[in-house]
């Protein structure tokens, strides 16, 4: 049955110059990063009580994962009912060091060695990112740019330890790792000095990337954030900074889509990073009136990013990553959710029929433009969408659900907090 709705969706895509099959394949070719931290409400497995640094994962829902075995058991759940090419992006904190006190800046690959083993015998790829909160270190609300040269240095060792942790990961998968930096310094009121505070975050990125790495499988990437809890009034890794840090220095810029103003879309900055940054991630969220890292849903936002891409055709130079974090559901399908509804804005895009806009548009016909541009928005796409799935071997529509609910009957449930 699925077979002759698809047939029929492609025969009605075809009228208006849209080949199915062929973005079937560009999607499935379109890597998505998992984030490891959803699974456990960003406490990583270094001691941290309590998240600290402008982040909060709000609710109790039971069946969090308590350990790196517990944590990939889930994640592999999560991947079944997920298509496509899917890479795993792991923090820091997520080490496992043996019962031995191991402190951030002291990090090694060997204490990652499980997650890699894991990811072998999976055939994914890894991203990494240090971890630059809940620490007795981050306290102040300040990390690179402490005033405390003692502090910095801890960080800065710990930004550099995180790079050569990243190439580990490239040299023995032999593929590309993204190493994004963020650290949430910042002020809760007013400061007083706004430069001081950027002066030192420069000084210390200067040199974390000061050495460069033996090749050039590792995007170094740097995130901007205009606020964050207990940093409503200032933050020193604002856009403009690291936009002009990364340009300077030919480094990769994450764009997070919760960390801009509300009324603020990342879409329309993609083509213009593009022109000056060598490569470009987006971490893909959903802020609900601020940067709440509500599960991200197939909205307009991630659906106006999704068209950008599709239309600039620059997925050499963007890596797609999830980011957020809620405790309040049960969290395998939080992942299943975000990273499904991340896909369908991707094939959503890939069926447009981009080559008759963009002649319309050439040809200063805006009403074509505009016309077609609507008409593609009632086009069968359910039907290509479980096509695909089917292609990918994960349930289609909401079969799904299903499962999700007998992990957590037969694994979940059993989990004590």
């Amino acid at each position: 049955m699925s077979m002759n709705l698809y047939r029929e969706a492609q025969e009605r895509y075809g009228e208006i110059g849209v080949d199915t099959d062929k973005a079937i394949r560009m999607l499935s070719q379109i890597p998505l990063s998992i984030h490891c931290w959803q699974g456990d409400d960003v406490i990583g497995f270094d001691g941290a009580a309590r998240l600290s640094g402008g982040i909060l994962a709000t609710g109790a829902y039971p069946g969090r994962a308590r350990n790196a075995e517990e944590l990939r058991r889930d994640i592999e759940t999560a991947f079944s009912l997920i298509p496509g090419t899917k890479r795993l992006n792991l923090h820091a904190m997520y080490a496992e060091t043996n019962g031995e006190k191991v402190d951030r800046d002291q990090l090694e690959p060997k204490h990652f060695d499980g997650w890699l083993a894991w990811a072998k015998s999976l055939g994914i790829g890894l991203d990494f990112n240090p971890s630059f909160f809940s620490h007795p270190l981050a306290e102040s609300g300040f990390t690179l740019a402490h005033a405390d040269p003692s502090i910095r240095n801890f960080w800065v060792r710990h930004g550099i330890a995180s790079r050569q942790i990243a190439q580990y990961f490239a040299d023995e998968l032999k593929d590309t790792v993204v190493n994004n930096l963020w650290v949430p310094d910042g002020y809760k009121d007013t400061p007083a000095d706004r430069l001081g505070p950027r002066i030192r975050l420069q000084d210390s990125l200067d040199q974390i990337y000061h050495d460069s790495l033996p090749n050039d499988r590792v995007v170094d990437s740097v995130e901007s954030k205009l606020f964050g809890i207990g940093s409503e009034s200032y933050v020193a890794g604002s856009h403009e900074f690291y936009l002009g840090y990364a340009a300077k220095h030919a480094l990769g810029l994450c764009l997070d889509m919760g960390h801009f103003h509300p009324t603020e879309q990342i879409a329309d900055k993609i083509s213009s990073v593009l022109l000056f940054i060598p490569k470009l991630v987006l971490h893909l969220s959903r802020g609900v009136r601020w940067d709440s890292d509500h599960i991200v849903v197939w909205n307009d936002d991630i659906s106006n990013v999704a068209h950008e891409l599709a239309r600039i055709q620059a997925w050499d130079r963007v890596h797609l990553a999830l980011d957020y974090f809620d405790a309040s559901i049960n969290r395998i399908g939080a992942w299943v959710i975000g990273a499904r509804s991340v896909q369908k804005a991707l094939l959503s895009a890939l069926l447009e029929p981009s080559e008759i806009l963009r002649n319309e548009e050439r040809h200063g016909s805006y009403f074509k433009r505009l016309a077609y541009l609507e008409e593609s928005k009632s086009m069968p796409f359910s039907a290509v969408w479980n096509y695909y799935c089917e292609t990918e071997n994960v349930p289609g529509n909401a079969i799904w659900i299903d499962s999700v609910l007998e992990y957590e009957r037969l694994v979940l449930s059993k989990r004590e907090s």
